[in-house]
């Protein structure tokens, strides 16, 4: 039984997470004509509108991230995430705008033009080609998490996404994906592992997952392998390039690594539980439990002085935290309190615990 505060967090939390525990940790919003527009509340929903250009896009390109816990700078992908995750009603002007560019984004195709940051100085075809394919995995994910698992665009997106992942896994590569250039190991340009983005859009297609069980089996024990010493660096044409977004095994087997980075760490939980992977795992299932036990007597959760926020969230991650407004000081801990505590207690019900509500 995980007991999860929710008089508590509809007092302190911020309207975001207010709006998000009822409909997605209770299950039973309240029967209020005026509850669907509690996250308009969020300071942060607006700062984040009033940063969007007239074409959907965010001046900071496509997959950037601020450093700190500021807005300034934000990417259009992450921005769109993050007003998802405050309740954003998808539908709404600005959001419909960004949708359109996302379902774009999903197109095999060559076009440097969308690739804002990501964009080569010589648009040298192998860098084009990487870029386009992150940006697709990044918008699949986006558009999944906004709730369109049923659009045969991100259906049809998506197959190809995991079909590509899928012949690798079954090639001898993914036994042995390192190759030796000079001093180093580097994986060769046909390696083809997962990305932090495509876990998350699988996270949001259940329907999906089923269809692709056995993908799925062979995505878990990929997952579940330990984590290569090496940096990602991959062989693509003349040059070698780090490859940041790729998932080489286990992202988080110690209690350091989730205290060193709150955000990334709870966005793998949570992408984990979605997919069912978190209570197959020993060890993830322990690092909740340790989170959990860290709540005070009336499940608050507060920041121990062994975390600490990263200079710099990844953008897979970005969205996730905060959904409070604050930019330090003492607010910030009452802000992460309110964000942590609701996010474990979603995070415990997505991976089945029964809950105590509060």
């Amino acid at each position: 039984m995980v007991p999860v505060p929710v008089t508590w967090l509809l007092g302190h939390g911020s309207p975001a997470v207010q709006y998000r525990v009822m409909r997605d940790v209770v299950g039973s919003p309240p029967n209020h004509p005026g509850w669907s527009r509690v996250p308009l509340g969020s300071r942060a929903g607006w700062h984040l509108l009033g940063m969007q250009d007239h074409d959907g896009t965010w001046p900071g390109g496509m997959l950037s991230v601020p450093q700190g816990l500021g807005l300034e700078g934000v990417g259009t992908i992450p921005a769109y995430r993050r007003m998802v995750e405050l309740g954003w009603d998808t539908e709404t002007p600005g959001m419909t705008v960004t949708k359109r560019l996302l379902f774009r984004l999903l197109a095999e195709d060559t076009d440097p033009t969308y690739l804002a940051e990501l964009r080569p100085a010589d648009d040298e075809e192998d860098l084009v080609l990487r870029g386009r394919l992150q940006l697709r995995e990044a918008a699949a994910a986006a558009l999944a998490q906004a709730g369109f698992e049923d659009d045969p665009r991100l259906r049809g997106a998506a197959r190809r996404l995991i079909d590509r992942v899928h012949t690798f896994f079954k090639s001898p590569l993914a036994q042995k994906p390192w190759i030796r250039v000079g001093n180093q190991h580097v994986l060769p340009p046909e390696v083809a592992p997962p990305s932090f983005h495509l876990l998350v859009m699988l996270s949001y297609m259940p329907q999906f997952r089923s269809e692709h069980y056995q993908f799925m089996d062979q995505l878990y024990a990929w997952l579940t392998q330990p984590w290569p010493r090496q940096v990602p660096m991959q062989q693509m044409g003349e040059r070698l390039i780090e490859q940041p977004h790729y998932v080489l095994g286990d992202f988080l087997t110690t209690r350091s690594a989730l205290d060193s980075d709150m955000p990334s760490a709870l966005a793998w939980l949570e992408t984990m539980a979605r997919m069912g992977f978190l209570m197959r795992h020993d060890g993830w299932v322990k690092l909740l439990d340790r989170t959990l036990d860290d709540r005070s007597r009336k499940a608050v959760w507060t920041p121990p002085r062994s975390v600490v926020m990263p200079p710099q969230v990844p953008a897979w991650a970005w969205p996730v935290l905060p959904l409070g407004d604050s930019t330090g000081g003492g607010e910030l801990d009452a802000v992460l309190s309110a964000d942590v505590t609701f996010r474990l207690g979603l995070i415990a019900k997505l991976a089945g615990r029964t809950l105590e509500l509060l």
